[in-house]
């Protein structure tokens, strides 16, 4: 339950978090793309619109007729209004003289129907993006009478040796099919790396997860077993304490070869102490310390080996170099590092004793005797 509560958040975070930045990207990339592209448009539609001025300023300077030239160009741009972009061209009155729209040629342009005199030669793209989002007053706005088009002045170029000027015209329907266009396909490559990222995280959290958790699982298998046989070994210990208790009297009388008891010194005082009494000897600084059940410490001027070559092996152990323990003394035992044991012991020693990895399983062994 709780890793499918993990699951679902973590998938709910990662939407989240790509619903923000996805938010803050789109809007971005939609401007930035929509920038270029209306900056393609502009400089298009003024090269348009000067290249047809002097082609026609060209034709009267040669002196083709008025009439003539404008028959051609209204021939040339005849329903070109149906694109992105187009031109028209008016007189110095603001009469129409050519248009895509034969419809209006001849009809006079108003400040109502357009501002075409508000337009600069340096309308950039942030302009014209403003235009079409907000319809800002900055080129000439027509409608036509059949309701679907819609254009924009956005250039105007004189024609030499004439009274007419070259509108360039920029079809707003259009260029904003193109940016809504732009920005659905966005929109749609959002939705689909969306859709992967989330599931790709998910299942990356999923299989990290799951790797984990075997890990962990394996851990816990393992100290479990280890504290399984910990607590065996604490058992064995008890066992073999009550075992050693009942047999040593007849242990120490049958066998000859081990001491009841060993001489020790106590400041200047001699002091036989039995061995039933102590609880651990070890040495520390070259001095030999024979510590009893009751706490008192006295030393002894035999080596560990020599004391331990006398000793009672079913009753004493060696731990280490340092250490001799009575199974009397033995409080419980504890896991060390990388397979070693700690021994506690009572009364409490101020050095820890710790039997190696080699000898612990003679250690395990001398308890189940």
């Amino acid at each position: 339950m709780r890793k499918d509560r993990l699951y679902l958040l973590t998938f709910l975070s990662v939407t989240l978090i790509f619903l923000i930045i996805s938010s803050v990207a789109v809007g971005y990339f939609v401007k930035f793309s929509a920038d270029k592209v209306l900056e393609t448009q502009l400089e298009f539609s003024k090269r348009e619109a000067r290249e047809v001025a002097s082609l026609l300023g060209a034709q009267l300077a040669n002196g083709i007729l008025k009439d003539t030239v404008i028959i051609s160009l209204q021939e040339s741009i005849e329903n070109t209004d149906q694109t992105t972009g187009f031109v028209s061209m008016f007189d110095w009155s603001g009469k129409i003289v050519c248009h895509p729209d034969v419809k209006i040629i001849g009809e006079i342009i108003s400040p109502e129907q357009s501002f075409v005199s508000s337009v600069s030669d340096n309308l950039t793209s942030k302009d014209f993006y403003n235009l079409l989002q907000d319809k800002e007053e900055v080129g000439g706005i027509r409608d036509f009478e059949d309701g679907l088009q819609e254009s924009e002045v956005v250039y105007l170029f004189p024609v030499k040796n004439s009274d007419w000027i070259i509108a360039a015209h920029a079809n707003t329907q259009m260029v904003m099919a193109q940016i809504g266009d732009l920005r659905s396909k966005f929109y749609t490559i959002l939705i689909i790396m969306g859709l992967v990222m989330i599931v790709s995280s998910v299942v990356a959290v999923r299989l990290i997860g799951s790797t984990y958790e075997k890990r962990l699982e394996t851990k816990n298998l393992k100290l479990s077993n280890e504290v399984v046989n910990l607590a065996k070994l604490n058992s064995a210990v008890n066992a073999y304490q009550q075992k050693v208790e009942e047999k040593s009297e007849v242990n120490l009388e049958d066998d000859v070869a081990t001491k009841r008891r060993i001489l020790t010194y106590r400041r200047n005082e001699l002091r036989p102490v039995p061995t039933t009494d102590i609880a651990y000897i070890y040495t520390e600084s070259t001095i030999t310390y024979v510590v009893c059940i009751d706490s008192k410490r006295s030393t002894s001027n035999s080596s560990l080996d020599e004391l331990f070559s006398n000793l009672d092996s079913t009753y004493f152990f060696r731990a280490n170099r340092q250490f001799i323990i009575a199974i009397s003394a033995i409080e419980k035992i504890v896991k060390y590092g990388n397979n070693q044991l700690k021994i506690l012991v009572n009364p409490n020693s101020e050095v820890d004793i710790i039997i190696s990895k080699n000898r612990a399983s003679e250690f395990k062994q001398w308890l189940n005797l």
